[in-house]
């Protein structure tokens, strides 16, 4: 398994558009399952769980990765997808979806660290725009990292992120002014 696969195509990521396959995916981050196990935790019929596999490994997503009995054992192609391809009518409320999920995620993150925040409805606001503000801004350095094939650590994907945010630091001035606003330490 990779630590880190880039997605830049825009069929594979209307594959993790639809709910069931991303949950799968959600849940393929536990550990490798079954499809009868999938089919539990989803409570979903067992041949629409595998319907979704197959799409999933189609698109390189999930892989079998050995058998348990009559049963295949299916598990994450990566440990981590970073997911970033051009806008598209088709997955434009997915992705603002996944955008407000992340940014409610980072909320709970700081406050869960003792960090105050003054607006909350501002914060995910602006931390969405923020995130699709640096996701649009660093389409072009991902794309020619997807394309070079690398098999990126965790570790170098998050400096790699870091730089992305750097490049951009001095468009998001203002913004970062409205969140220190929104935060209390």
């Amino acid at each position: 398994m990779r630590e880190v696969l880039i997605i830049t195509e825009i069929e594979r990521m209307k594959v993790l558009a639809e709910p069931t396959r991303f949950k799968i995916l959600e849940l393929l981050r536990r550990h490798p399952m079954s499809i009868a196990e999938l089919s539990s935790f989803l409570n979903k019929d067992r041949s629409t769980v595998y319907r979704h596999i197959k799409v999933l490994e189609n698109a390189g997503f999930v892989e079998e990765i050995g058998q348990e009995g009559n049963e295949r054992i299916y598990a994450r192609t990566a440990r981590l997808f970073l997911l970033k391809v051009e806008p598209d009518e088709s997955i434009e409320e997915f992705r603002k979806q996944y955008l407000r999920i992340e940014a409610s995620r980072l909320m709970e993150i700081l406050k869960k660290s003792g960090i105050k925040i003054k607006n909350e409805n501002e914060f995910l606001r602006l931390t969405a725009q923020i995130l699709k503000e640096i996701e649009d801004n660093s389409r072009p350095i991902i794309q020619k990292v997807s394309q070079a094939d690398l098999d990126l650590k965790e570790i170098e994907l998050f400096h790699l992120l870091n730089l992305l945010v750097f490049l951009q630091s001095c468009d998001l001035c203002e913004k970062a002014e409205k969140m220190r606003e929104l935060i209390e330490i």
